[in-house]
């Protein structure tokens, strides 16, 4: 008599191959560069790639592995404090801004780390884990997509501070392309659900679905431009106290920022250092690297506002996920060639962040994770501003139009712009 066909092996198969692929991608990203670039930390909140390729091996083997894999070795237990991120209930943590101190271990021995965790992990797949454990892992593996993003922009920081202004990759992906017009698309006010919706995976900050009472309000097609934002720096627009928060207002004068992040005026024109590069301004692409302050200067300047972020769930639900993502392999944001659908938000994935007006805290009924896990997003509800959409960097499969991202408002290092709204 034939044994019964094992109905599990083609998923088993399935979710061994989705793990493998996506830690391939991290170390992909990485292939490209010496070990002296994978070690250097070039500010505080930037950590070195080699960093990043240890913290995400780091959370399989302290969250799934330790606990839930019968028999398994530590590759090293001193890898518990060096690469542990901000989890105080896993114990001691290495500060943060000496990450780029940690010559030893060496990158080799970080790839034999992520080897020694990836065998576990493809034998307890095997097993088919329980429900519990399964969802641990499928945290995992988004965890591993936002440090593939961070490593993109991490990485384009530390290039940007050496003088020889290294491309990371030599092919340039823009092609001169016309402008678009950007319209204005009018929504209704009234009762809306926003979060995510149940189908799929989401973070723990997308819940509960709820709703919310929105006024009347018309959106921006399009994302502002770097064109756009040439003609708010000519039009002074860093040197007019009028048009900034106070603390925007502080941050401008303190640092003496005059364009955004990576922007130098040479002869008369603005350069931009690039992932591939030191480039001329595209004026046609949307604005990127710019702060929540910068961004609404920018939006006060042009008589209009940021969205909430309830606003820009709304408008962008009906919008393509067919954006500029990590896979395109342009790692800039790309200008709009073909016009959208007729009230359809263009480019409102991928490409860049949209920093909105909504501070980050959490919806209606939130609840965060038992345990150390639910230190993931829960606590970092405080001075932050949410940011929608994914960038240029984000996996495509990563983002949701429900996606909650949150950073300081004086932050600039990652692909983030802005897409006006104005009141109906």
């Amino acid at each position: 008599m034939k044994p019964a066909p094992n109905s599990k092996a083609p998923a088993q198969r399935a979710n061994v191959e989705r793990y493998l692929a996506i830690r391939a991608t991290t170390r992909s990203l990485a292939a490209p560069l010496s070990a002296e670039d994978c070690a250097i930390q070039s500010m505080p909140d930037a950590s070195p790639v080699k960093w990043h390729l240890a913290h995400t091996t780091w959370f399989f083997e302290t969250f799934v592995l330790a606990p839930h894999a019968g028999g398994y070795r530590l590759f090293d237990p001193a890898f518990r404090v060096l690469f542990n991120s901000y989890y105080n209930a896993i114990g001691d943590k290495h500060p943060r801004p000496e990450r780029g101190l940690l010559s030893r271990p060496g990158l080799d021995e970080v790839l034999v780390y992520r080897r020694h965790v990836d065998e576990a992990m493809q034998q307890l797949l095997a097993r088919v884990p329980p429900p519990d454990v399964a969802a641990l892992i499928e945290l995992g593996l988004h965890h591993e997509q936002q440090h593939q993003e961070l490593i993109v922009t991490d990485l384009k920081h530390m290039l940007s501070r050496n003088p020889l202004e290294p491309a990371y990759q030599k092919h340039w992906p823009l092609t001169p392309i016309r402008a678009r017009e950007r319209r204005w698309i009018e929504f209704d006010g009234g009762l809306h659900e926003i979060g995510h919706d149940g189908e799929g995976f989401c973070f723990d900050n997308e819940k509960p679905r709820h709703c919310v009472w929105l006024q009347p309000f018309t959106i921006a097609s399009h994302p502002v431009t770097h064109g756009d934002f040439i003609e708010f720096i000519d039009d002074a627009g860093y040197r007019r106290p009028e048009l900034w928060l106070a603390a925007g207002w502080d941050t401008v004068t303190a640092r003496g920022w005059q364009a955004p992040l990576y922007w130098e005026r040479r002869d008369g024109d603005w350069h931009t250092f690039t992932l591939h590069g030191d480039v001329p301004v595209d004026p046609h692409t949307p604005i990127c690297h710019v702060s929540f302050y910068e961004a609404d200067a920018f939006a006060r300047w042009a008589g209009a506002r940021l969205p909430t972020e309830a606003e820009w769930e709304i408008a962008a639900r009906a919008a393509p996920r067919s954006g500029n993502f990590l896979e395109s392999n342009a790692l800039h944001p790309l200008a709009l060639r073909e016009a959208p659908p007729a009230a359809t938000l263009a480019q409102a994935f991928g490409d860049v962040w949209e920093w909105t007006r909504s501070d980050y805290g959490p919806y209606p009924g939130y609840r965060a994770a038992a345990g150390a896990v639910g230190e993931y997003n829960g606590k970092f509800m405080c001075g932050q501003y949410v940011l929608r959409g994914g960038s240029c960097a984000t996996p495509t499969d990563h983002i949701r139009a429900s996606y909650r991202n949150f950073f300081a408002p004086d932050a600039r290092w990652q692909f983030s712009g802005l897409r006006l709204a104005r009141d109906s």
